[in-house]
Formats: structure tokens, C-alpha cells, sequence
């Protein structure tokens, strides 16, 4: 299967990196506006570089859009009449009304899908094995400012990753109350998913990268780092005491056993398979608008 990855930026260049390693895959094609950009990564991972969207997709049976969020419509309508897979990075369009008007053009026998790349970190299935009744989820997506983000605010950036969790993994079907405080850099929000109160957090100013889930069940406690893909469960104490007028209590902690993986090879490696088999991806438009949807919720509450 020969694929093609439209757009070299910072993301782009590790689709292309990824699909160069992954088995089974002929040519690895590339284009972007910077003809410069585009040798230059062709060049470090052997792809064909094309001179446009439409030569590119002539020679290519998949392809990932790369391109900054406000272009993924055009493109995708390009990739639609060329009767190609796709897999269009997140978010899926600038707005939920825009993307649900492109679906209206998506042709049908292909794989659609949106790459929401945290629904691969191998953590949230082994969580998700684990859960059965929280009663309390907190989750915190915070980064150290950066140049190359421009045109989204720190929700569809960065808090959009623990939104797709929270909606299509935890609590998937559930009704979700939201109220925010925050803005374009900083947001923090409380819903109630169910009965199950839920806060996020994310930040484009933290001095610090981080990546974190916790949950709360009655016997136990779950810690997940995204980054070192690292879960630990925290057990209900054994024993309560007194020690020189100060409570002590011992947990019994278990470190998961995670297979750890990088969840781009596996997000890509599966959206290989369902475009050879035209199946659907794991996430599909309709859930990534909802994602979306979400994320146009939130930022209604900023002040």
C-alpha cells in the first residue's frame, strides 16, 4: 500500500517518519507548501516528494492530513473526490459546523478517520480495564508555551485529548454537565459525567510538561502518566494507626505492567489495516465532531 502524508510541519514530519518504518507499505509520498520543507524530510526518510495535493493522490491508497486545522476542510474535500482513505489530525475542522458539512461530501466504501492520538497510549486500555465505578476523574494536559501553535486555544489543543478519553472511553453515552472558567492559554473545567464529577485542566503557560490522569474508585486509587506511559494503583490502607500523635497509613501500591508503545506507530499501523480492509477507524468523524462539539461548549464559558 503506497501512502501519502499532506503537510510536513511538526506533526507531519513524524507521520512520514512513522509509515517509513512501519511493514507492508510501498512509497511514502509527501507534500507541502514549502518545497523546501518537503525535500528536506524526503530526503531523511526516503519518501517521493510531489509537486501538488493532486499528483500526490494520484499515486497514493491513503493518506494522513497534516495541514494546520483551518485547511483540513479543502483538503479533505480533495481527498474525498480522489475516493482515498484518510486520516485527518485533530481536530477534525475549525468548527463542529464545518466538519459536519464536510461529512456531507464523504464518499462512501472508505476508511474516515480522525487522529486523536491519546485513544493509542496503551495506559487508557489498561485503565479502562481496571475502572468499573469511579466516583472522582481528574485529568491535567498541561505545556510550557510554543511557537508553533497559532489559531486554536489551549482547548481543542491540548484538553481535546482527555475530552475524546472521557466521552469515548469512560463514559461513553453519558450525559456530561460542564462548567468552565479559563481562557485562550489556561482553562480549567468541572463536569459531572453521570454521576461521576470530572475536572480538567489544561495550560499553554506551565513551566512544566504534564500529562496526567487520576481516578478515584472505593478501594482503590489509579495514577496514569501519558508521558512514561506508567500506571499505579493505590490500594486501600491495611492498617490505620497512631504514630507520635500523627495518623499513619499503609498502602499496598502496584505498578501496572504496561506493553509500552509509541501511540503514533499504533495509531498508524491500525489505520493501515482498516484502509486495506475499508473498514472503520477507531475514531470516526461522528465522534470526533462530538469531541469538537465539547470543545465549543467549553469555550462558550470563557470569560
Amino acid at each position: 500500500m503506497d501512502v501519502g502524508v499532506i503537510g510536513v510541519g511538526t506533526m507531519g514530519k513524524n507521520h512520514v517518519r512513522v509509515y517509513s518504518e512501519l511493514k507492508n507499505i510501498g512509497t511514502v509520498g509527501i507534500y507541502d507548501v514549502s518545497e523546501k520543507a518537503a525535500a528536506e524530510i524526503g530526503t531523511r526518510h526516503d519518501a517521493r516528494v510531489y509537486g501538488s495535493v493532486e499528483e500526490l493522490l494520484k499515486h497514493s491508497d491513503a493518506v494522513s492530513i497534516c495541514v494546520p486545522t483551518q485547511f483540513h476542510a479543502g483538503i479533505a474535500r480533495e481527498v474525498f473526490a480522489a475516493q482515498c482513505a484518510v486520516l485527518i489530525e485533530k481536530p477534525i475542522c475549525s468548527t463542529s459546523i464545518e466538519a459536519k458539512n464536510l461529512m456531507k461530501a464523504a464518499p462512501d466504501g472508505i476508511t474516515i478517520g480522525v487522529g486523536h492520538i491519546e485513544r493509542f497510549n496503551p495506559i487508557v486500555g489498561e485503565i479502562r480495564k481496571i475502572i468499573d465505578e469511579p466516583f472522582y476523574i481528574e485529568m491535567k494536559r498541561h505545556n510550557p508555551a510554543s511557537a508553533r501553535v497559532k489559531g486554536s486555544t489551549v482547548v481543542e489543543d491540548l484538553m481535546i485529548h482527555d475530552i475524546d478519553i472521557l466521552l469515548h472511553i469512560f463514559f461513553e453515552n453519558v450525559p456530561c454537565d460542564i462548567h468552565t472558567v479559563g481562557n485562550a492559554d489556561v482553562c480549567s473545567v468541572m463536569m459531572k459525567c453521570g454521576h461521576v464529577p470530572v475536572s480538567l485542566s489544561a495550560s499553554r503557560k506551565s513551566s512544566k510538561k504534564i500529562r496526567l490522569v487520576y481516578i478515584e474508585q472505593e478501594e482503590f486509587t489509579i495514577e496514569g502518566d501519558f508521558m512514561t506511559q506508567e500506571v499505579t494503583i493505590y490500594r486501600k490502607p491495611g492498617q490505620y494507626r497512631l504514630e507520635a500523635e500523627r495518623y499513619v497509613q499503609e498502602n499496598i501500591i502496584e505498578k501496572v505492567m504496561v506493553n509500552k508503545l509509541e501511540p503514533l506507530k499504533l495509531e498508524l499501523a491500525t489505520f493501515v489495516k482498516c484502509a486495506k480492509s475499508g473498514s472503520p477507524f477507531l475514531i470516526t468523524p461522528d465522534q470526533a465532531i462530538r469531541n469538537l462539539e465539547v470543545c465549543e461548549s467549553i469555550r462558550s464559558g470563557f470569560g
